[in-house]
Order: C-alpha cells, then sequence, then structure tokens
C-alpha cells in the first residue's frame, strides 16, 4: 500500500475510531454524570446556514431550522473527527500510526479544544470560550474532559488499526 493510501486509511479509520470513543464518553457522561447532552441538530443548522452567507448566531437554537439538520450535524461531527485525525498524523506521520503512543494523541485532542471555545461556541452564540452561557466554567471543563477523551480516542483507534494493519 502506498503511503498516501495509508495516511487516507488510517485517518479515515482513526477519526472514526476517535470519533465513536467521544460519542461513547458522551452518552456516559450524559446517562451516568446527568450532564446535558449535545444537540448535534444545532451543529447541522449552523452549517445549513453556511450557503445563505450566515455563519455566526446570536442564539443557534432561535435560529430558523434547516432541512436534514439533525443528519448534517452527524455527518459534520464525524468529518470533524476525521479532519482532526488527518491534521495528527500531518503532524506526527505514519509511523505514529503504525506504532501509536499516548503522549501526542492526547496533547493533540486537548489542543483541539480551540476549535469549539473560539470558532463553535461564538459562531452559535454561547460567547468565546462559553462566555455566554449559564455556567461558563462548567461548559469548558465539559469542553476540556471531551476533547481529551478525543485524545484518548485518537490514541485507542490509532493502537487497534496498528493492531489489525501491519
Amino acid at each position: 500500500m502506498s503511503d498516501t493510501l495509508e495516511f487516507m486509511v488510517r485517518t479515515l479509520l482513526i477519526g472514526l475510531g476517535a470519533t465513536l470513543v467521544l460519542d461513547a464518553w458522551s452518552q456516559f457522561s450524559q446517562r451516568v454524570l446527568r450532564r446535558p447532552a449535545q444537540n448535534p441538530a444545532f451543529l447541522g443548522r449552523w452549517v445549513g446556514h453556511f450557503p445563505r452567507g450566515r455563519f455566526a448566531h446570536a442564539s443557534i437554537a432561535a435560529a430558523a431550522p434547516v432541512r436534514g439538520e439533525v443528519a448534517l450535524g452527524w455527518i459534520t461531527h464525524f468529518a470533524v473527527g476525521i479532519v482532526f485525525a488527518a491534521l495528527l498524523l500531518a503532524i506526527v506521520g505514519l509511523d505514529w500510526a503504525r506504532s501509536p503512543t499516548l503522549l501526542p494523541a492526547l496533547v493533540f485532542g486537548v489542543v483541539t479544544v480551540a476549535a469549539p471555545f473560539f470558532v463553535v461556541q461564538p459562531a452559535l452564540g454561547a460567547g468565546v470560550m462559553a462566555s455566554r452561557t449559564p455556567n461558563p466554567n462548567a461548559a469548558r471543563l465539559n469542553s476540556l474532559v471531551s476533547h481529551s477523551v478525543f485524545g484518548l480516542g485518537l490514541y485507542l483507534a490509532a493502537l487497534l488499526w496498528a493492531w489489525m494493519i501491519p
């Protein structure tokens, strides 16, 4: 297999796997820790407004619904996970994916918290670093923990595929 094809295959598998780990954490934290569920419709609504030239909202909940927003939200969620996996592999290289270690994945997962803090939350009306939410520190901690779990998921998915794809 060429390095380019291997990069693409590992990126896809690691990104999907890490996103599934994040989703399992979200389900656990929702059911056991009683944390509020993320609404994929809001992410889909946000992305669904892009073709109309609308990239930021005062409140995504108050924005006009978009047809298929739940599906679009899930597709976007997994696409972002795959893009993040591609960025990780572009930084650390294929050798890491062939023999993964925890630290690069975990650090990268923590760094990716910049995306919700400085792009997604402000664009959805929650403010920079969730400053406009009822409990900003809890929202910040939740984002940080979730992205750390995503980093762990990057490692676990890479480990699985390193074992399955020699």
